[in-house]
């Protein structure tokens, strides 16, 4: 499978997960805050740690590795919180576009720690994916203004996202892609633990089990696996195409967030609806014009 399948794994499982974020929290979190989540998300990759542990020697990349690593997954809880933090006070449709800045920010490191080396082709491609990611995302009847706070959390978790990423290339790239993983969940279980020692979240946390112990365990915890199935592809992606380039791919998560919402309208109109109207599906067309390009430019790069 080429980097671009893997790195495209990425934005379609994370889409399908927002969709089922979408039914749990309508259906049983609308009292949670973001911290009942984020404990879920972190303490998911203890599934497979035992796993990796049995077939993997974990230890390989050393003791700077193991450190460097395991807070590359410190990191990207810490982003997820900022970005939850945002969506909490304001709309995906709105902070999508400012999400793409994680691009920008992976380019510039990218470029300082890894070397990696953009043709004008490629850089045009990633171009045009981000542009079809701000395509999908504006909605002309709910224009407003970006607050000062909104754009700080943000940018705060899209830099972030950004240096996770690359630490996680610099170190699985030199030595291998199981012991890198393995720290990284290890890194964000260590989150989860320290949120489950504040009281407030510890009580939140266990006070869903009782309230909804199959959605909590069953549901939430299939949702959480999807969206590591496509943390997993887009971290396999990086290791065999530029970091930067699979960043701008999984900008396109909100073309196949609006995908799978038509297809839901469609088929499954109880759990969701989307908008099909005349203007807004020929918004969605121009996306997946760009998205095409944008592809078709990074293909006739060549594979890194």
């Amino acid at each position: 499978m080429s980097w671009i399948a893997l790195a495209f794994c990425g934005p379609v499982l994370w889409a399908l997960s927002t969709h089922i974020d979408k039914y749990l929290v309508e259906k049983f979190f609308k009292t949670t805050g973001v911290g009942t989540l984020l404990i879920f998300t972190s303490l998911i990759g203890l599934i497979g740690l035992p796993i990796i542990w049995a077939f993997v020697d974990v230890f390989s990349i050393g003791t700077t590795g193991v450190i460097v690593t395991s807070v590359s997954g410190l990191l990207y809880m810490t982003a997820m919180y900022f970005y939850l933090r945002a969506l909490q006070q304001e709309e995906a449709t709105t902070i999508a576009p400012l999400f793409q800045t994680s691009t920008l920010f992976t380019y510039a490191i990218a470029y300082f720690v890894l070397h990696e080396t953009l043709t004008t082709q490629r850089i045009a491609g990633g171009l045009l994916i981000m542009a079809s990611a701000a395509v999908i995302s504006y909605d002309p009847d709910h224009g407003r203004k970006f607050k000062l706070p909104i754009v700080a959390l943000v940018l705060a978790c899209t830099a972030t996202l950004a240096v996770a990423a690359v630490i996680f290339k610099f170190f699985a790239i030199k030595n291998a892609f199981w012991p890198v993983t393995f720290w990284t969940f290890a890194g964000e279980a260590v989150f989860g633990a320290a949120m489950l020692a504040v009281p407030f979240y510890r009580r939140e946390f266990m006070g869903m089990f009782a309230k909804h112990p199959g959605a909590v365990i069953g549901i939430n915890a299939a949702n959480e696996l999807i969206n590591l199935g496509g943390g997993l592809a887009a971290r396999w992606a990086s290791l065999l195409g530029p970091v930067s380039l699979v960043q701008a791919i999984g900008g396109t998560t909100s073309f196949f967030v609006f995908l799978f919402g038509v297809l839901i309208s469609l088929f499954f109109p109880k759990f969701g609806r989307e908008d099909l109207s005349r203007g807004s599906l020929i918004q969605k067309g121009i996306a997946v014009v760009l998205i095409v390009g944008g592809v078709t430019l990074i293909g006739r790069a060549g594979a890194n």
